[in-house]
């Protein structure tokens, strides 16, 4: 009786610490989840479609990739970027500052962190090229579940608020008119409140002329139900 009297005082103990305090892994080995209310691993994307999107990051499962995003957050690198690959029912991939998918930051390419999260709904992984250690700067976020890509690409984040504004951005690969990050922060650095882009003025249409560019072709992406770039497949 009194084994039992300790072991209900135990748990009890671990249901009302505080909200704040980590969760414990209960698979060994593992380093523990950090808390949904951790300000450090709340990374906010102000979206042109209207609000704040919130990620939780987990440098549990993706330390590296996490880091990368903080750095590049701090040095306001996504602020203004555009979703360049959006795919009804897949994902929205953004973070290519030269928005075609070939693109990155200038610090070297990250090795692959495959984990046990899984590509659900709201999901925020690393784009990458065929290379698997080819992640930079870009990301993807799930539309709807893709298991297929599970311990293909690197999950870092999972969105927790704001998924309907990822659910309007603009589709396309890339979109007409894309849906854009007009600032991104990390909840610890006291961000201010989300403030909405201005109306832009109306587009003068020119004269269209036929296409003679010649195709890029794309390297980092998010899986696709197509085919990678910097991208998903």
């Amino acid at each position: 009786m009194r084994f039992l009297g300790l072991l209900v005082i135990f748990l009890l103990a671990l249901v009302g610490g505080p909200v704040s305090a980590q969760v414990v892994d209960p698979v060994a080995g593992r380093p523990p989840i950090p808390s949904v209310t951790d300000p450090e691993n709340l990374w906010y994307l102000d979206l042109s479609t209207g609000g704040r999107v919130v990620i939780w990051l987990r440098p549990d499962a993706a330390p590296k990739m996490v880091e990368r995003v903080k750095i590049l957050t701090r040095q306001h690198f996504y602020d203004g970027l555009p979703f360049h690959r959006v795919i009804e029912g897949f994902m929205a991939q953004g973070g290519d500052p030269k928005g075609d998918g070939t693109g990155g930051s200038t610090l070297p390419d990250l090795p692959a962190e495959f984990n046990w999260l899984p590509h659900v709904r709201g999901a925020v992984s690393a784009a990458r090229a065929e290379k698997e250690d080819s992640a930079n700067s870009q990301f993807f976020i799930v539309f709807d579940p893709k298991l297929s890509l599970d311990k293909k690409y690197t999950v870092f984040g999972r969105v927790i608020d704001g998924m309907q504004y990822v659910d309007a951005i603009t589709r396309g690969e890339p979109p007409a008119n894309p849906s854009r990050i007009l600032h991104a922060y990390i909840a610890a650095d006291h961000p201010p409140a989300y403030v909405a882009p201005a109306p832009s003025a109306p587009a003068t249409l020119a004269p269209s002329l036929p296409n003679t560019s010649p195709i890029k072709s794309k390297t980092m992406s998010a899986p696709s139900a197509v085919k990678p770039k910097a991208k998903a497949q």
